[in-house]
């Protein structure tokens, strides 16, 4: 792929509408009659009404530190949006951006028919309008009684591994007493019972809670007793850029025998850092995915270094690249051999969103689980079956909103 194509999608730009492969409608007459009909059943709905509001995301445990941020909490208050159409119809969702945002633009929607906002075949027809990309989706895959994967391109779902993305530093919790690496244990147990069969650790302890060499002690200590305790599971290691890279292959040294599916954002990434760690983990025959693209993504780097293969996964955030623009981008990547994982941490909702997003369009390695529940929102549509996250046939994002808005 050619490196200003990437930049552009990474940079928020809407590529040209093209029909997906795998859709199951057929011939090309049969695919655009199909694609006419729903064209028509879109342009009979004007949007009357969008509604703000919030939904509160509740966590099974208190979710502690990683190396760099402090405490996450017990759950996210999450800003949505609920359109309503003339005829009827109601599709909800997170915002993308802020609520500021989006509301500066809501009255410019008022009025004009889903269809001159929205296309089946590409998602969000501008960008000024993105703050209502998600909530689109579920709009348009209610109004056509079809859940989103389907209007992406399959019928029957892709099904992708899942893993649980809430093992944080809960080790060092509370202050005055803390649990230590069997509270890391019981995390792991209750997410296994959840029907994950992935845990992704966060490591980089040494940069602002434990002295350096405490701190990797602990990061070998916890990934070792977890990978020995839980030998049927795939370990994933997460270090929110806590090391460097000499610092980082100190800690590989010291999990000799734990097979790492992924590592993730060890370091800033640079291409010298990368090459290093990429011929550290040949010399040593150690095959495992590298994953970046989350903080701070620089989307001309990243393209180097996807294009270097240096890196095997883009993790850039569901939201903050955008539903319509990682349905954009996925081709692309596939062009070039890189895998998706759309960073989901947070909020149930953007997992949800990204199982959609690999149910429709494949290439997804595995999908960001952030365990919840809600007395908001009706989630139990999607199902963990054998470590895989299956979403529901319901139409648009299949999660019904409790909450009267």
């Amino acid at each position: 792929m050619k490196r200003r194509t990437f930049i552009h999608a990474l940079n928020l730009g809407i590529a040209t509408a093209t029909l997906h492969r795998g859709n199951g409608l057929g011939n090309p007459i049969n695919l655009f009659s199909a694609r006419s009909s729903l064209l028509k059943e879109l342009e009979y709905h004007e949007i009357r009404d969008i509604k703000f509001s919030t939904v509160q995301l509740n966590y099974p445990r208190l979710v502690g530190k990683n190396a760099r941020l402090d405490i996450h909490g017990t759950g996210p208050n999450v800003e949505i949006c609920v359109i309503k159409t003339n005829q009827g119809a109601s599709g909800w969702a997170s915002l993308r951006g802020p609520r500021k945002e989006a509301e500066s633009v809501a009255e410019e929607l008022l009025g004009k028919k889903i269809s001159d906002v929205f296309n089946v075949d590409q998602g969000v027809l501008a960008n000024r309008y993105l703050p209502f990309d998600l909530a689109l989706h579920d709009l348009a895959g209610v109004i056509l009684e079809k859940p989103v994967y389907a209007l992406l391109g399959h019928e029957t779902p892709i099904l992708t591994d899942y893993y649980s993305g809430m093992i944080y530093f809960d080790d060092l919790e509370p202050t005055n007493n803390p649990g230590g690496i069997e509270r890391i244990l019981e995390e792991c147990r209750y997410d296994y019972e959840v029907g994950y069969r992935q845990f992704k650790l966060k490591i980089g302890r040494g940069l602002k809670w434990m002295s350096f060499e405490n701190g990797l002690r602990r990061d070998i200590d916890v990934t070792n007793a977890v990978a020995n305790a839980f030998p049927d599971c795939k370990i994933l290691v997460d270090g929110n850029n806590g090391f460097s890279v000499d610092q980082f292959i100190q800690y590989l040294e010291g999990i000799p025998q734990v097979d790492l599916f992924w590592i993730e954002e060890p370091f800033h990434e640079t291409v010298g850092d990368y090459t290093v760690l990429k011929d550290y983990l040949t010399s040593k025959g150690r095959r495992t995915l590298l994953a970046d693209g989350e903080a701070d993504p620089d989307p001309e780097l990243l393209n180097v270094l996807f294009e270097k293969r240096l890196l095997n996964v883009h993790i850039t955030d569901i939201e903050g690249l955008g539903f319509t623009n990682w349905r954009n981008l996925m081709p692309e990547l596939e062009q070039m051999g890189v895998r998706a994982s759309p960073h989901a941490w947070g909020s149930l909702l953007k997992t949800h969103y990204t199982c959609h997003l690999a149910a429709g369009m494949g290439n997804t390695v595995t999908i960001e689980g952030v365990t919840s529940t809600s007395d908001d929102v009706d989630f139990s549509g999607y199902k963990v079956v054998k470590g895989q996250l299956v979403p529901p046939k319901s139409p648009g994002f299949g999660m019904p909103l409790l909450k009267k808005v």
